[in-house]
C-alpha cells in the first residue's frame, strides 16, 4: 500500500489522524493524513533521531522533507529563539504541517511550504531531516545539494537514516561532495548523522 506520499497531490482520499510525542520534554499534540508520510504515528527513524540529539541552538532552521511537520514543530517549542522554516514536495504535508503549528502557537517562527515558497536567497544555521531515502538515490542526492548549500558558515544538518536504505555510502558520498560528514548515534538500523560544511 503505497501512500504515494512523496506526491505534490496524493491520490488517497484525505483523512486525518492524531499524533502524540513526547519530544525533548515536551508533549506534542499533532495531526497527520493519510497521503503523507507516517499517517498516525511517529516513524521509528524520527524517533531515534529525537532521543539521541539535543535541540539546536537558538537560530534558523530548515526541517527538509517535513511531512506532517514533527521535527520542525519540535525545535520550535523547544527553541523559543529557533525561527523554523519547513519545506515538503507535498501540499497535503505542507497544509497539516501549518494547522499543526497554529495548534502549537507558533506559527511567528514556523511558516512551511512546498520548496517553490521559499525564499531562494535563504540561509540555514541548521537543517533537520529525516530525508525521503525511498525517492532513489539520484533524487535524493539531487535534494541535499540543493539545500546543503544553503547552510550558512559554521552550519550543520542533522539526519537520520536507515543503514538498510544506504545510511552509511550515504556517509562517504556526503564527504566526497565536500560535505564533512560523521555519526552521532547509530540504534535500531538507524544512523544519525551530522554534516559540516567544508572549510568551515
Amino acid at each position: 500500500m503505497d501512500d504515494h506520499y512523496f506526491s505534490a497531490d496524493p491520490a488517497v482520499a484525505f483523512k486525518r489522524a492524531p499524533v502524540s510525542a513526547q519530544v525533548w520534554g515536551h508533549d506534542l499534540a499533532l495531526v497527520s493524513g493519510s497521503g503523507v508520510f507516517a499517517q498516525g504515528r511517529l516513524d521509528i527513524g524520527t524517533a531515534i533521531l529525537f532521543r539521541e540529539t539535543e535541540p539546536p541552538a537558538a537560530g534558523r532552521v530548515l526541517d527538509l522533507g517535513c511531512g506532517y511537520g514533527v521535527i520542525g514543530l519540535a525545535v520550535a517549542v523547544a527553541v523559543p529563539d529557533a525561527v523554523v522554516t519547513a519545506v515538503d514536495v507535498n501540499e497535503r504535508a505542507v497544509l497539516l504541517a501549518n494547522e499543526n503549528a497554529a495548534t502549537l502557537g507558533v506559527t511567528d517562527r514556523y511558516a512551511a511550504s512546498t520548496p517553490d515558497g521559499v525564499d531562494a536567497g535563504a540561509t540555514y544555521d541548521e537543517i533537520w531531516s529525516n530525508p525521503p531515502i525511498r525517492i532513489g538515490k539520484e533524487a535524493l542526492h539531487e535534494l541535499l545539494l540543493t539545500w546543503l548549500p544553503r547552510l550558512a558558515p559554521g552550519g550543520r544538518a542533522v539526519m537520520v537514516v536507515g543503514k538498510n536504505l544506504g545510511a552509511d555510502s550515504l556517509q562517504r558520498w556526503l564527504g566526497e561532495q565536500g560535505f564533512p560528514t560523521g555519526r552521532i548515534a547509530s540504534a535500531k538500523g538507524f544512523r544519525v548523522l551530522e554534516t559540516r560544511r567544508a572549510g568551515d
